[in-house]
């Protein structure tokens, strides 16, 4: 009965044509609903502007292609909830972090970002954080629902076989990298300052003057979470940073804020809200010590040294990847950065980190680079590295001896492709649609299963 006064209500706010936004208090309308979903008119508005943001060209009216691609993300999503599919919140966190990085070194400045999107910076995380944790959620979807597909060779050498010579795959130009990274070293003094500030805060909490959640909103900078006053949603521990979620699980009531616990992101102090089973819900206030340019300078001239030392063979680039890097997920494999893409060490250019690929497209087979800082995507941290440029290989036209793995790679992708169509135009018979008149006219739908008459 619930899900029937939903869809009703939802059909009298699709006839109304109207309904508020909740963020600006402003008309806006609702132009689809799939199952007990609203598409509203602003959700297509803002992602028209991140498509002209990053230069995307639609194949059709973009009125009817952003809508029919959210209402598809909304099948995915609806059988994802069916199937209690989660997603880490760390990998949320680095996402968001990367993806605003992105915008600021992009557009220019962060009050030009908040000019552009015109909205604050915690307002565009949030957007990022909710839009990056379906987009995770409906990936997993995916895999679940094709992870089963297989090829065999043979069906690889005929798929070659059956092209017509000018429909080939171009191999681009492929490389392969290692690195070594360290983290700049935050003078102890910052350290110290930052536990201190967290300790403050602990006291006025525990005073009664002030509350967790009103600090979390000033100066936590986890900005995701600081807009709802440092809340986190139910989490197990796998998803937590291991040393925060000791701590977190720990706690046992409320009243109690934590020990100031350091996580890969930096400082943290946490605040128990609820726990069920094995999974908890807190609040907590991240502060991360700042990294003055000094340390920058100095981790870059170590890192310069070395490479030098490398250079000069007094050892090599992968002993010391193994001895001196600090990044967990290269130094046990000499250095070599894994491509999470494909799982091989090959990458084209526009695969690799921004920072990376400026330096590596100018570099020979064999060189070692100067020093220069990036921030990974995994830690959201300023790190200082040196690279060398393993190996390339120039763009050509694909060979099955040479580049089998990429044509198979294309047939799998082909046959998940086709599971995947089939599972669309499964679901949207067993799922309610309505569209406003106005938005499906003159629409050619990739799936024309939305409009039921």
């Amino acid at each position: 009965m619930k899900m029937k006064t939903t869809v009703l209500c939802m059909m009298l706010l699709l006839c109304l044509g109207q309904t508020l936004s909740a963020q600006d208090n402003v008309v806006d309308e609702v132009v689809w609903v799939v199952g007990d979903e609203a598409i509203l008119k602003s959700e297509v508005e803002e992602a028209r502007l991140n498509a002209l943001y990053q230069g995307r060209r639609f194949d059709g009216d973009p009125y009817c292609v952003i809508p029919e691609e959210i209402a598809v993300q909304k099948l995915f999503l609806h059988q994802a909830e069916l199937d209690s599919i989660e997603v880490s919140e760390n990998d949320v966190i680095r996402q968001v972090d990367f993806q605003t990085n992105q915008f600021i070194a992009n557009i220019g400045s962060r009050e030009k970002m908040e000019e552009y999107f015109n909205k604050t910076s915690s307002q565009i995380r949030e957007t990022l954080r909710e839009n990056v944790r379906d987009g995770l959620r409906v990936q997993q979807m995916q895999q679940k629902l094709v992870g089963e597909v297989k090829v065999t060779p043979a069906e690889v050498r005929r798929y070659f076989q059956d092209l017509p010579p000018d429909s080939i795959p171009y191999v681009p130009t492929q490389v392969e990298v290692q690195i070594i990274t360290q983290q700049p070293r935050v003078p102890i003094e910052e350290v110290e300052a930052v536990k201190a500030r967290l300790r403050e805060f602990t006291d006025r909490i525990n005073k009664g003057e002030t509350s967790f959640s009103t600090l979390a909103r000033m100066y936590s900078e986890d900005r995701g979470t600081a807009i709802n006053g440092g809340e986190m949603p139910f989490m197990g521990r796998g998803q937590l940073d291991p040393a925060f979620a000791n701590v977190a699980f720990n706690l046992q009531s409320p009243d109690k804020i934590s020990k100031i616990v350091e996580s890969e992101y930096g400082f943290h102090i946490i605040q128990l809200l609820e726990k069920r089973g094995d999974r908890i819900r807190v609040r907590h206030i991240l502060l991360k010590p700042h990294v003055p340019d000094s340390a920058l300078i100095a981790g870059m001239n170590r890192l310069d040294s070395i490479a030098d030392d490398i250079r000069n063979e007094k050892f090599t680039f992968e002993d010391a990847a193994t001895v001196l890097s600090h990044d967990k997920d290269t130094r046990n494999n000499h250095g070599l950065l894994p491509n999470p893409n494909n799982n091989t060490s090959r990458f084209e250019m526009q695969e690799l980190p921004p920072e990376i690929a400026k330096v590596v497209d100018k570099m020979n087979v064999g060189e070692i680079s100067e020093a220069f800082t990036m921030i990974p995507q995994n830690t959201g941290k300023e790190v200082c590295v040196i690279v060398k440029l393993k190996s390339r290989v120039n763009g050509h036209k694909a060979t099955i001896s040479e580049d089998y793995q990429r044509l198979k790679d294309i047939v799998l992708e082909k046959r998940r492709a086709e599971v995947l169509d089939k599972w669309i135009r499964e679901k949207q018979k067993t799922t309610y649609v309505r569209i406003k008149d106005s938005w499906k006219h003159n629409c050619n739908f990739k799936y024309p299963g939305w409009v039921k008459e």
